[in-house]
C-alpha cells in the first residue's frame, strides 16, 4: 500500500518539458528546433503545463483505469496528448535539398525508458529518439503523411497520433530573391543572383535617336 501511494505522489510531481524554439530562416521559413541557433534571434515555443488535464472532458470519451506494472505495484503514467507542431496539419512546406524539420509535442513529457518513433507515409524514417526534433533527407515533392509515436523499452506502442498530411515544394531561386532581394554584393555570391542579372541591370537600354 505504502509503494501505491509513494508512486502516486512521485506521479503527480511536475514533469519538465525539452525547450521547442522557433525562428525564421533565411528562406523566410518558419523553424521549430530544440538547439537555439547562434546566430538568429529564436522565441521559446510556449507549451501547455504537462501535468495538468483538459479543463473539459472530451465528450463520450472513457478513460482507461490506471494500469499497473506485472512486476511491480508501481503506476505507470498515461499520455494526454501527443502531437506533431510542425508541419502543421496540411501545410505547404517548402524545403531546399528535399529536407524536412519535424517537431512533436507530448503532454506529460516522455517518462525514462520512452521515445518517440516518425513515420512518413506509413513507414519508420528515423530512429527512435527522446528528442522532439527530427530532421528527415531525401523527401520527394509532393503530398505525404507523418505520424508518431511513442514507444517503450521493449518496443511496445503507449500512443500513437493519426497520420496527417503535408505538402512538400521545393524552394526555388526566384522564391528565395522574392524572400530576400539581391543586393549589389549579392551578385556572383549567392546562387539566386547570378552575375549576368547584375550587367543587364546596369547595361544602359540604347535607342536610337532621330
Amino acid at each position: 500500500m505504502r509503494s501505491i501511494i509513494g508512486a502516486l505522489l512521485l506521479s503527480s510531481a511536475p514533469v519538465t518539458l525539452a525547450a521547442i524554439y522557433t525562428y525564421i530562416d533565411s528562406d523566410g521559413e518558419r523553424v521549430y528546433t530544440d538547439q537555439p541557433p547562434q546566430h538568429q534571434h529564436a522565441e521559446k515555443v510556449n507549451v501547455a503545463p504537462t501535468n495538468k488535464l483538459p479543463a473539459t472532458p472530451k465528450v463520450q470519451v472513457i478513460q482507461p483505469p490506471p494500469v499497473y506494472e506485472s512486476d511491480s505495484s508501481s503506476l505507470v503514467l498515461q499520455y494526454q496528448i501527443l502531437r506533431i507542431l510542425a508541419p502543421e496539419p496540411d501545410a505547404t512546406v517548402r524545403a531546399n535539398e528535399r529536407q524536412l524539420t519535424v517537431t512533436v509535442s507530448s503532454e506529460p513529457a516522455l517518462q525514462d525508458g520512452h521515445r518517440y518513433r516518425i513515420f512518413l507515409d506509413g513507414e519508420v524514417v528515423a530512429e527512435p529518439s527522446r528528442s522532439p526534433v527530427f530532421r528527415l533527407r531525401d523527401i520527394d515533392r509532393g503530398t505525404h503523411q507523418l505520424a508518431v509515436e511513442i514507444i517503450n523499452e521493449q518496443g511496445a506502442v503507449l500512443e500513437r497520433t493519426p497520420a496527417q498530411p503535408f505538402h512538400l515544394r521545393q524552394t526555388t531561386l526566384n522564391d528565395k530573391r522574392r524572400v530576400r532581394p539581391c543586393s549589389i554584393d549579392d551578385y556572383g555570391v549567392r546562387a539566386e543572383c547570378p552575375l549576368k542579372d547584375k550587367l543587364e541591370e546596369e547595361s544602359p537600354s540604347i535607342l536610337p535617336f532621330f
